[in-house]
């Protein structure tokens, strides 16, 4: 219970806020009680996470040549946390494999190579965070 007094252009009120559930408050003013309803406070805007980049793998062209990384990558759909890396370097892969999950939205997602190859590189490592279009893994 809270008990405030204020003066407003001259008049006196004496207030008692008895109880507040969710967004009603019952509370008393001058000896009336009143029932009100307060505006429910807007949810505070979640920062978007920073996310550095591992090396030069998020370029935007899907078929890169540089250094170890060459071939076409598989990119991140969206936003997200690796959780699985299925394949290793080297290793002979069929379309439709999956190469990576990717947990985007409390989802996992496994990311299927698109062409059937070789897996030339992964730039991406279990736990790492990733954004949208950036490269995973690359097949030649």
């Amino acid at each position: 219970m809270n008990e405030y007094k204020y003066t407003i252009n001259g008049n006196k009120y004496e207030v008692v806020i008895s109880d507040i559930t969710d967004n009603i408050a019952t509370l008393t003013v001058n000896g009336e009680q009143y029932t009100v309803e307060m505006e429910k406070q807007a949810e505070p805007e979640k920062p978007k996470p920073v996310v550095r980049k591992a090396d030069d793998a998020g370029e935007s062209s899907s078929t890169v040549s540089s250094g170890s990384a060459s071939g076409t990558a598989i990119k991140a759909p969206l936003p997200g946390v690796i959780i699985e890396v299925c394949v290793t370097e080297g290793q002979e892969v069929a379309a439709g494999d999956t190469v990576v999950v990717l947990e985007a939205m409390k989802m996992a997602n496994a990311l299927q190579a698109e062409k059937s190859g070789k897996i030339s590189a992964i730039v991406v490592k279990v736990g790492q965070s990733v954004m949208e279009d950036e490269a995973l893994v690359y097949i030649e």
